[in-house]
């Protein structure tokens, strides 16, 4: 076809990437959430979109394009993996799959090895909060296989293998597979579910990643069903919209009087419980889980104050941890997460970590939007290259909730003062004072696809 006669629409759909959070926005797919129709040409979308996990324009994407790494590149003649200390990466979320990608694009032929507990293979966490009202299915949540990504990566997978032991003296991971040395160790584990003793874990779900996800969406394939979930933070609350808008019936039990109680102020926090009843979800404030049993196939929640509740299936949404048991093998300093300075070094100079695992003075780092940039500190640290420091910013916080989106810039103190800067018909700004400067800004607005309509 000549260049006079070529119609741009007859070319393959492509995909463009976050570079802020990893989010792909797919052409065929588009974004119905934000007004965006199947279909729609990236050219074609609003300079002003947000991205829809992490707020960040038009001008934030890139074409995603698949840049393979032959294997001769990338694994030299002669070079054993199995006998030649490399690189190990432990962890193949977001943030171990990151970094691999980091260092492979400085360094061809630095052996890689990355070690993973589940599959590895490759998919966008925060998709998981709002996949079932989607219809999704577990296979198409998937970028890429983990195969596939190891092969053109010319990495080392060592999928569903568990790490055992770790001597930093000696430069040695122990794993199910056997003992691996390392020249750089990459800790990227994240962080697990923190389940409080009244939960077993035997009778609850936790939507910590794809595999948890695809169990109980499996579970609900069968028809409407009663769903309980312990914890009104962001994930419950976002779990309780997304699982409504499927179908369910939903209680949303929480200790606290109003849904994320700490994070936004009363005001904010009413608006939203009235946003989650107005969807059909059954908030239910100020109630504390005594414990939880097992009969004919249902659970039976009882409550302090005696109530039991009868749901076909209960998820804990109470909040991550760190596994300190590593961290403590190797004598790395530890408060809530691995410490790590401003190249994420840990307190060993040949142990690096980022992303969930991570504590940044004291405080954890559970966001999703500063990984790439860790992700590219680490490799260059990793390899001895010259590199700029890591300068954490606090992340925008994004509620996914489409009924009433929140969204909050800076982080809130518990000395803070909040006030109302804006409001209208449909929507509220709410800023924080500490003294004379303002240190968080909520703003509570109507859904994206009715701004984009």
């Amino acid at each position: 076809m000549s260049a006079a006669t070529f119609n741009p629409e007859e070319r393959p759909w492509r995909q463009y990437i976050c570079l802020a959070c990893g989010l792909i926005y797919d052409e065929e797919q588009g974004d119905p959430d934000s007004g965006l129709a199947p279909g729609t040409r990236f050219k074609d979308i609003p300079d002003d979109w947000e991205c829809p996990l992490c707020g960040v324009t038009k001008s934030d994407f890139e074409l995603l394009e698949a840049k393979p790494f032959t294997a001769a590149a990338a694994t030299p003649a002669g070079v054993s993996f199995s006998h030649t200390p490399g690189i190990i990466v432990v962890g193949a979320g977001i943030a171990g799959w990151s970094v691999v990608e980091a260092i492979r694009s400085l360094d061809l032929e630095i052996p890689i090895t990355l070690v993973s507990a589940c599959n590895a293979n490759r998919y966008h966490k925060p998709e998981l909060s709002v996949a079932l009202s989607r219809g999704q299915q577990p296979e198409a949540l998937i970028r890429e296989t983990a195969v596939d990504a190891a092969n053109r990566l010319g990495v080392r997978l060592l999928s569903d293998t568990f790490v055992v032991g770790l001597s930093a003296a000696r430069h040695e991971l122990r794993t199910t597979r056997g003992t691996l040395p390392y020249i750089r160790l990459v800790l990227a584990q994240g962080a697990k579910p923190a389940l409080p003793d009244e939960l077993p874990a035997s009778l609850c779900w936790r939507i910590n990643d794809l595999a948890g996800w695809s169990g109980l969406q499996q579970q609900l394939a069968s028809g409407p069903q009663q769903v309980a979930i312990v914890g009104a933070g962001m994930v419950g609350c976002e779990l309780a919209e997304d699982l409504t808008r499927a179908g369910h019936q939903v209680t949303l039990l929480d200790r606290q009087a109003l849904p994320l109680t700490g994070l936004i102020p009363p005001e904010a926090g009413q608006a939203l419980q009235q946003s989650l009843s107005t969807l059909g979800v059954n908030y239910r404030p100020s109630v504390q889980v005594a414990g939880v049993s097992a009969e004919n196939g249902r659970k039976q929640v009882r409550l302090e104050n005696g109530e039991i509740l009868e749901v076909d299936q209960l998820i804990a949404a109470t909040g991550l941890k760190t596994d300190t048991r590593l961290a403590q093998q190797a004598g790395l300093a530890f408060n809530g997460g691995i410490l790590v300075d401003q190249l994420l070094r840990s307190s060993d100079p040949y142990i690096y970590a980022l992303g969930d695992c991570i504590s940044l003075d004291g405080n954890p780092c559970r966001f999703i939007e500063p990984i790439q940039q860790q992700a590219s500190t680490v490799a260059a640290a990793v390899l001895g290259l010259k590199t700029t420091s890591y300068q954490h910013k606090t992340p925008v916080i994004r509620l996914k909730t489409r009924a009433l989106p929140l969204v909050l810039h800076g982080l809130p103190q518990q000395d803070g003062q909040w006030e109302i800067s804006h409001k209208s018909d449909n929507s509220m700004v709410m800023q924080q004072r500490v003294g004379n400067e303002v240190v968080a800004t909520l703003n509570i607005g109507q859904p994206r696809q009715s701004r984009a309509a």
